[in-house]
C-alpha cells in the first residue's frame, strides 16, 4: 500500500490565518514524519500503535484490495471525520471502517488455568487492563478478530465503487443522522440497512449512550479524548489523530452484537429497525435555510434599525470573505466581534482589527458605509413570531397522550422523551393525523394511537 506519511507530536499549537497574518483564533501544527510498515494487521481490543493501519487507502489498487473483503461479509461497522472548523464548506476527511475477519488459523496460547484461547498473530496483550476479575480474558473472546480501515476521500481515487458495495450491506453507524448525510452528501452513498448502537441502546433503556459509555460498560475499556477539533484535512495525520479515528468505529461490530442479543431477548428488535429506518428516511430530507434568519446570529435580537442593517451586510461580507478563502467565518471575525462592529458602525465609529489586511479592511469598511446609506423601506424587518394557542380539546389530548406516555415508560424502563417528545405530543394533540409522520409503529402503539 502506498505511504500517505504519518504525523508525529502534533498537536495544539497556533494556526495562521488564511492571509498569512497571526490570528488568535487559529492553530499551526508542527509535524515529525516517520516511515511503517504497509501492513495492515488486525486490531485488539486495546488499540496501541502497533496495532493502527499503517497508512490510508488513498490509490485504486489499495481500494481494490479492500473491496473484496467487504463483499465477503454482511455488516459493516462506519464513522466519518469531517473538517469544518478549517474550511468554508464542511467536507468529508476520512471514511472508518471496520471488518469482522473470516475465521483463520491463528496461534493458540495456554492461559494460566492451561486453557488454550485465540489471538490475532501480531497482536499482544500490552497495555491492555480490563475491569473486573477476569483480566487475562481473551480479546478475541470478547470482540472476535476484525479488520480496521481508513479511507481517504481526499486522495484522487473514484470512491463509487466502495460506495456500491457499500450499500448493498448493513452498516453500523453510532449516532447514525450526522454520518449518514455526510455520507450522501460527500460520497453520494445512501445507506439502506443500518444498526444504530445509540438507538439500540436507548431502545433497552439505557440512559449513558455515548460511544464512550456504551464501550466502557460492556468491554470496561476507558477511550481517549482528544482530536475532537483537529483538522482532519491535513495530511499527513498524526499517529494520536489515527488511534482517534479508528477507535470510533473499533468497538461498533462487538457492541452491536452485544446489543442485538439484548434486543432480541426482550424483543424490541423490529423496534430498532423500524427506527433505524426513519433515521434513514430523516437523513435524505434536505434542510431548508431561511436566508433572511440565517445572518440574524446570537445576540442580535435587540439590535433594530440600522444597527441590524449593518448588521446583515457585515454578515453577508463575511461569508463571501470565508467563502473565497475557504475558512469558517469565525476564521474571519467572531460572532461577537461582529454584533460590535455593526453597533461602531452605526453609532459613527470605525472598528478595526489588526489581522485584518488592507485589502480586508477596506471591503469590510465598504460593506458597512453601502448598509448605512439604504433607505428605512430596506431595512430587515422585525421577525414576530406568534404561536397558536391550543384548544381546550388540543389541551385535553395532550394531557392524555403525556398520561400514557410515561406510563409506559415506567412499565418498560424507558426515557419518556426517547418514546415521544413534548413538542411531538403537542403536535400529535392539535393534529392527529400527523403522528404516522412523527412516531413510528411501535411509538404509536405504546401511546395507544391507531394507525
Amino acid at each position: 500500500m502506498t505511504m500517505l506519511g504519518w504525523r508525529g507530536k502534533n498537536d495544539d499549537a497556533q494556526m495562521t490565518n488564511d492571509e498569512g497574518r497571526p490570528n488568535d483564533q487559529t492553530t499551526k501544527q508542527r509535524s515529525e514524519t516517520s516511515s511503517h510498515s504497509g501492513l495492515v494487521i488486525p486490531s485488539s481490543l486495546d488499540i496501541r500503535h502497533s496495532s493502527l493501519p499503517r497508512d490510508l487507502i488513498a490509490s485504486a489498487t489499495q481500494l481494490a484490495e479492500l473491496l473484496p473483503r467487504i463483499e465477503s461479509v454482511d455488516r459493516v461497522a462506519i464513522d466519518t471525520e469531517a473538517d469544518s472548523l478549517h474550511c468554508y464548506r464542511e467536507k468529508l476527511c476520512l471514511v472508518q471502517i471496520s471488518l469482522p475477519v473470516p475465521d483463520v488459523v491463528v496461534p493458540r496460547l495456554r492461559d494460566d488455568a492451561g486453557q488454550k484461547r485465540r489471538v490475532a498473530a501480531g497482536i499482544g496483550d500490552a497495555g491492555w487492563e480490563p475491569n473486573g476479575p477476569k483480566a487475562d480474558r481473551d480479546h478475541s473472546a470478547v470482540a472476535g478478530l476484525q479488520w480496521d480501515y481508513i479511507v481517504d476521500p481526499l486522495a484522487a481515487v473514484d470512491l463509487s465503487p466502495l460506495c456500491a458495495v457499500l450499500e448493498r450491506k448493513e452498516i453500523v453507524l453510532h449516532g447514525a443522522d450526522f454520518d449518514l448525510r455526510l455520507l450522501r452528501r460527500g460520497l453520494n452513498l445512501v445507506a439502506r440497512r443500518i444498526f444504530d448502537t445509540v438507538i439500540a441502546a436507548r431502545v433497552l433503556g439505557i440512559r449513558e449512550f455515548s460511544l464512550a459509555a456504551l464501550v466502557k460498560r460492556h468491554f470496561g475499556v476507558e477511550l481517549g479524548k482528544g482530536s475532537q477539533k483537529a483538522n482532519w484535512a491535513q495530511r499527513p495525520l498524526s499517529a494520536r489523530m489515527i488511534e482517534y479515528a479508528i477507535n470510533d468505529t473499533h468497538y461498533l461490530l462487538p457492541l452491536a452484537d452485544r446489543l442485538d442479543s439484548q434486543l432480541r431477548e426482550c424483543d424490541r428488535l423490529d423496534w430498532l429497525r423500524q427506527s433505524c429506518q426513519r433515521a434513514i428516511e430523516q437523513a435524505a430530507l434536505e434542510r431548508v435555510r431561511n436566508e433572511d434568519e440565517l445572518w440574524r446570529i446570537p445576540g442580535s435580537a435587540s439590535l433594530r434599525g440600522r444597527e441590524a442593517t449593518v448588521l446583515r451586510a457585515l454578515w453577508q461580507w463575511r461569508e463571501k470573505e470565508a467563502e473565497t478563502a475557504d475558512r469558517p467565518p469565525f476564521h474571519i471575525l467572531q460572532n461577537h466581534e461582529l454584533l460590535g462592529a455593526a453597533l461602531n458602525f452605526a453609532s459613527g465609529r470605525l472598528p478595526d482589527y489588526r489581522h485584518f489586511s488592507s485589502r480586508r479592511r477596506q471591503a469590510f469598511r465598504m460593506a458597512a458605509q453601502n448598509a448605512m446609506q439604504l433607505p428605512e423601506s430596506e431595512w430587515p424587518v422585525l421577525r414576530r413570531r406568534f404561536g397558536t394557542r391550543p384548544s381546550p380539546e388540543a389541551i385535553r389530548r395532550a394531557e392524555e397522550l403525556r398520561r400514557r406516555r410515561d406510563r409506559a415508560a415506567r412499565e418498560l424502563d424507558l426515557e419518556q422523551s426517547f418514546i415521544a417528545p413534548r413538542s411531538t405530543i403537542e403536535a400529535i394533540a392539535a393534529k392527529e393525523t400527523c403522528a404516522a409522520s412523527l412516531l413510528v409503529p411501535w411509538q404509536r402503539e405504546l401511546l395507544e394511537i391507531k394507525a
